[in-house]
């Protein structure tokens, strides 16, 4: 772990992004929140009512998106205020394509390369049909799937872990953040969010798993999160407004 300290005078690197709320400004010689009321007898006024949150007793802000990580926080009735604006579905898609073929295109050209055949297929056949009785990987198939999903898992893990932002997020202007705070995907929620976003694609369900994502994202309220995002807990917001 590195030691660095900054320079004097210069603050630490901050993420840009991150939710910074605002306290409240704390009276002359007093506490953040209030003075306490004055001792029975003391001849000073009574305590304000409602006890701590009323007249000289403000809570402290919720932090980004609610008082828990999925905006469940008293006296916060809209869960999206503090919040950076939600990314929209078509921008979302439009970014994962490019993700997918940043990946896809060198992967396709290696498995060209060396003739790779994904799976073995044993069939009977008869006098007019081919019927397919069993279906498996090849040896060399299992090694490029195995490829494959170091591939796919460890772009968006690096990428998410880095900045909150794949090539195809940057390219779109949309970030990957935490719900709680807004801050960075750390590596262990960007490491589940991209387990979750390709394992099943890549071993059992080409084409029923994107599906499913897809629809999670969009009957979602009020966070538009999928499936991925939900086990990370993650949001997708706008970079750039």
């Amino acid at each position: 772990m590195s030691t660095d300290q900054p320079p004097p005078g210069e603050s630490p690197e901050e993420d840009p992004f991150l939710k910074k709320p605002q306290e409240p400004t704390p009276p002359s010689g007093g506490s953040p929140y209030g003075s306490p009321p004055p001792p029975p007898g003391s001849g000073g006024a009574p305590p304000p009512p409602g006890g701590p949150g009323a007249g000289g007793y403000p809570p402290p802000p919720p932090p980004y998106g609610g008082g828990d990580p999925y905006g469940g926080g008293h006296g916060m009735p809209d869960p999206l205020a503090g919040m950076p604006p939600l990314a929209d579905f078509g921008r979302r898609l439009a970014a994962r394509i490019i993700d997918v073929l940043i990946v896809a295109v060198p992967l396709f050209l290696i498995q060209l390369a060396f003739g790779t055949n994904r799976y073995m297929v044993e069939t009977d056949r008869g006098e007019d049909v081919s019927e397919v009785i069993s279906k498996s990987y090849s040896g060399s198939g299992l090694v490029m799937t195995l490829i494959s999903i170091v591939a796919y898992v460890g772009y968006d893990w690096w990428f998410t872990r880095k900045s909150g932002q794949t090539v195809g997020k940057k390219a779109l202007g949309l970030r990957v953040a935490m719900l709680n705070d807004g801050s960075v995907p750390s590596s262990n929620a960007a490491l589940s969010r991209a387990a979750v976003l390709w394992l099943p694609t890549l071993v059992c369900c080409f084409c029923l798993w994107p599906i499913a994502l897809v629809v999670s994202i969009l009957v979602d309220k009020p966070y538009k999160q999928g499936l991925h995002d939900k086990v990370a807990k993650t949001v997708v917001v706008q970079a750039t407004t």
